[in-house]
């Protein structure tokens, strides 16, 4: 049995003629009068009566009616639900981001996109990079910001370009008040870093920094990616930190300077892993904003952190 030939029944059933049902399905007659005589050989009951003059229900047909009604309206509500899921899909965007990889152009997109669909739906999500890139194999992410070289067999990688090294110093540094420093004539003992694992480029960059500046500073390498507690870390006196300049856009914290480095710091590339092959409308979006804003990027040089971000 299938639902056009309930529709076909309802139709002749409530218009109780065969030619106004026709043209009410915009149908020929005959198609109609098949689709009706087949329900009823599939069913192995006579639906209506047939004369030259009229069309009537048997008993049969007047309880098949009511049935098929409820059936065509349970397929029209499985219809509009698969339909709200597909448009939610649609004006949903998943972004995931490694918390030492954000830069700045990125929430700037976010606003351009959101100003222009009202509608969408962003939610964004930190992880390590390894679950990130599988969340967008997934299909659980949509993209996905992450430090570049990493293993993205199969997927898109939308460069946004590089990232420099910024000193992050507690305010009473005596070299905290200069416009930039050179990391040589710094020759922290201690040096506060992200763990590996957070940002593997920028932590390989940072030692091979020093290794080629001579120094050898002890690392203070903390437990967890939380920008925050480095920051603290800093503030309270475990050493200075090397941070992506990013970061002087987007916190602060009480008790901490950003100051540039000068010459050539650790540095690592950021960039956007997405579908290869994708025709989800907010992801495409989300990447012509990104090219729009990843140049965009003005940074105030020695400015002091005034309040912990959230």
């Amino acid at each position: 049995m299938e639902l056009r030939h309930l529709r076909y029944f309802v139709a002749v059933a409530e218009e109780l003629h065969f030619r106004r049902a026709a043209e009410r399905l915009h149908v020929a007659q005959p198609a109609v009068s098949e689709q009706v005589r087949k329900l009823e050989e599939e069913l192995g009951v006579r639906l209506l009566d047939r004369t030259h003059r009229s069309v009537s229900l048997t008993d049969a047909g007047a309880v098949m009616l009511d049935e098929a009604r409820r059936v065509l309206r349970l397929a029209e509500v499985a219809v509009q639900a698969a339909r709200g899921a597909r448009d939610r899909a649609t004006a949903r965007l998943r972004i995931g981001y490694s918390v030492a990889a954000m830069p700045a152009s990125v929430p700037r997109a976010l606003q351009i996109i959101g100003a222009s669909d009202n509608l969408l739906e962003t939610s964004l999500e930190a992880g390590s990079v390894r679950d990130l890139v599988e969340a967008v194999r997934s299909e659980r992410l949509d993209a996905v910001v992450v430090p570049l070289p990493t293993q993205v067999d199969g997927l898109k990688v939308t460069a946004l370009g590089d990232q420099h090294a910024v000193a992050a110093l507690p305010v009473g540094h005596v070299q905290a008040a200069k416009p930039a420093i050179e990391l040589r004539r710094v020759a922290p003992e201690r040096l506060v870093v992200l763990p590996r694992e957070a940002n593997r480029p920028f932590y390989d960059s940072i030692l091979a920094t020093c290794r080629d500046a001579g120094l050898c500073p002890t690392l203070v390498e903390l437990p967890d990616a939380e920008l925050e507690h480095a920051l603290l870390a800093v503030a309270s006196g475990a050493g200075m930190a090397l941070l992506p300049d990013s970061v002087a856009e987007r916190y602060t914290a009480p008790g901490v300077r950003f100051v540039p480095l000068e010459g050539t710091g650790p540095m690592f590339s950021t960039g956007v892993v997405t579908r290869r092959h994708s025709d989800h409308l907010p992801t495409a979006a989300f990447l012509r904003a990104l090219t729009r804003t990843a140049n965009r990027r003005p940074v105030e040089t020695g400015r002091p952190a005034l309040a912990l971000a959230a």
